[in-house]
């Protein structure tokens, strides 16, 4: 009975030395550094142009703002894209590996246990003093476990930073996904311009074609110049040179559609080259409040989430400055006979708490301290200002979808005076009560004319997935959505 209580005694007293600290530790947990508070940013309460009737206080249509435009092509699309594309699918792997990174600071809160085991062959040296030359194969196995007390909160802020990591990859997703939805629609909607463009340019060498006939109908009767004939000839292969350039910007537009719906190239090529056209936007625009973007743009909830983290991280840093405690242990068999290797006589322990203080380290530390108080510094920096290039983005996007509306209703005008300009134009010229440089001026006029109002069409809409994308529509305001996958974050 003697002998047991001679073996275990060492392990009642890490006990007992366990529960006469457990107070002090209890009483000196304090969490180091400061605590997060997400920062007051100053909003207006209203939009510039807010009282332009287009633009309406509600963010219901924010979401899927593509279903606007009612093309069901684009639709699909959007769909596709998200499925697809490879930026984002690469984001999503960012996701994963922050939400593991998370895991990896939430266990540094458990105890570490590893089981060893080992079998060594050993002799001492004759010229030492103990082995005199003796081998002897020393046979060990047994388990280790260790547990760092979060005395200060040291683990706490790493897994608090971890967390605010976590949170910013999921909002650099959402991110991703606005923008991938605005420049999925940006460069369908330029395809459909340039089918547009190209449609007016046709359109237009149908006329120079019936000028240039008229012309040289006239000149064999004596009633034009070749004068006539030779500028008409050149307005007419002028204006034919400007269709390649047209399908060149046509076909990559295609193709780059195609490679961002994560395809390749020509994968989608019959499907896009079919005419279609320019979806028009609505005739009202759900707009929000200023204060809006905070909650919906990913990008400041991102530069939040990154200020949260750095802030985190100078707790982690203040932890060095602060006593670190650990319990630890060790239980193990060791004998130099294989034999008797679980026998009670081979057991072989120790416990007890570790006290570990950095005392001089040439203000390393301290330095440290410094570090992560200067990047938190340039988060919050980099936090405000997003928020003003956020505000920025988005009252310029609304003055530039407004002007373009109205410079498409000119412009409309503009082509609508141009047809009869160039009607009245060619009747005098047959008539012949003008000379055919008025024929000639009027066909450049709609020509250019037409090839603008074209432009402005698809300029008009595409202004308007400008202002949506700086609303940061496209997406769920949802605080405990999942991104990527259904696992909830490793723990």
């Amino acid at each position: 009975m003697a002998k047991k209580i001679d073996l275990w005694w060492p392990v009642a007293g890490a006990l007992r030395l366990a529960g006469l600290m457990l107070p002090l530790i209890l009483a000196g947990c304090a969490t180091l550094g400061p605590d997060y508070r997400t920062p007051e940013s100053e909003l207006p309460d209203t939009w510039q142009r807010e009282a332009d009737p287009s633009l309406v206080r509600d963010e219901t249509l924010v979401r899927d703002w593509w279903r606007l435009f009612e093309d069901p092509l684009l639709d699909e699309l959007i769909v596709a894209a998200e499925q697809g594309n490879r930026d984002l699918r690469r984001t999503v792997a960012r996701v994963r590996e922050a939400r593991a990174r998370l895991g990896v600071a939430r266990g540094e809160r458990m105890p570490e246990a590893a089981a060893q085991g080992s079998v060594v062959r050993q002799r001492g040296s004759e010229n030492s003093l103990a082995g005199a030359g003796y081998t002897e194969t020393l046979y060990r196995t047994g388990f280790d476990a260790s547990w760092e007390i979060d005395l200060f909160g040291r683990i706490s802020r790493s897994v608090e930073a971890a967390a605010a990591d976590y949170q910013a990859t999921e909002e650099e997703y959402r991110d991703g996904l606005v923008s991938l939805y605005a420049e999925v629609a940006q460069v369908y909607l330029d395809i459909r311009t340039f089918q547009a463009r190209l449609a007016a340019t046709r359109g237009n060498l149908d006329s120079q074609e019936q000028a240039l006939r008229l012309t040289r109908s006239r000149f064999e009767n004596g009633l034009a110049t070749g004068l006539d004939v030779a500028q008409a000839e050149q307005l007419l292969a002028s204006s034919e040179a400007e269709v390649a350039p047209l399908h060149i910007a046509l076909s990559r537009a295609i193709h780059s559609l195609s490679v961002l719906l994560g395809e390749p190239p020509g994968a989608r090529f019959e499907q896009l080259g079919e005419v279609r056209p320019i979806p028009v936007p609505p005739p009202s625009v759900a707009v929000g409040v200023p204060a809006d973007l905070l909650r919906q743009r990913p990008d400041i909830r991102r530069a939040e989430r990154l200020l949260a983290a750095q802030t985190a991280r100078i707790g982690v840093a203040r932890g060095d400055l602060y006593p670190r405690l650990s319990l630890s242990g060790t239980f193990a068999f060791e004998s130099i006979d294989s034999g008797d290797l679980f026998k009670g006589s081979s057991r072989a322990f120790g416990f007890g708490p570790t006290l570990r203080w950095l005392l001089f380290d040439g203000a390393r530390v301290r330095n440290q301290v410094r570090v992560e108080d200067a990047r938190t510094e340039q988060a919050l920096n980099h936090y405000e200002q997003t928020v003003l290039n956020a505000l920025k983005e988005a009252e310029g996007a609304m003055t530039e979808y407004l002007d373009q509306r109205d410079r498409l209703e000119a412009l409309e005008r503009a082509v609508a005076a141009a047809r009869r300009s160039l009607q009245l134009a060619t009747r005098l010229y047959r008539d012949g009560l003008v000379n055919f440089q008025n024929v000639l001026d009027a066909q450049r006029a709609l020509f250019d004319g037409e090839n603008q109002l074209a432009a402005a069409r698809g300029h008009t809409a595409m202004n308007l997935v400008a202002l949506y994308r700086a609303l940061g529509g496209g997406w769920v305001v949802n605080e405990e959505e999942i991104v990527a996958d259904e696992s909830s974050p490793a723990s």
